[in-house]
């Protein structure tokens, strides 16, 4: 499970940022996650009690955004789905294409007092 490690490092990260900013209380973390990404949310969800206890993020809250996978057909520049579609364009039947959405891991805001 490398989700631990995903949030041991947003957790380091939101610290530094914090830290710099003369931040002394976060509220929430909230991170985008692509549908593609590799990464399991509900581990993420899962790994993050462990990765702040004992230190003083340990009463932030985490909020996880998904974010829906987009390609563009590389033979009629169709975007569509990959999964709903398995990944075979629905305008012409290709199945080679460009990722254009779904392999985020950010952290895309830090909610603070």
């Amino acid at each position: 499970m490398h989700e631990l490690s995903l949030v041991m490092e947003v957790v380091r990260r939101v610290d530094a940022i914090a830290k710099s900013n003369n931040v002394s209380e976060v509220d929430t973390i909230v991170l985008q996650i692509g549908e593609i990404a590799s990464v399991v949310p509900h581990f993420v969800q899962a790994c993050y009690p462990a990765a702040v206890d004992g230190t003083w993020m340990a009463d932030t809250k985490l909020k996880i955004e998904m974010v829906k996978a987009s390609v563009r057909c590389n033979s009629c520049t169709q975007v569509f789905d990959p999964i709903e579609y398995h990944g075979v364009c629905p305008s012409c039947s290709c199945n080679e294409h460009e990722i254009l959405t779904g392999r985020e891991f950010l952290i895309k805001e830090i909610v603070c007092y």
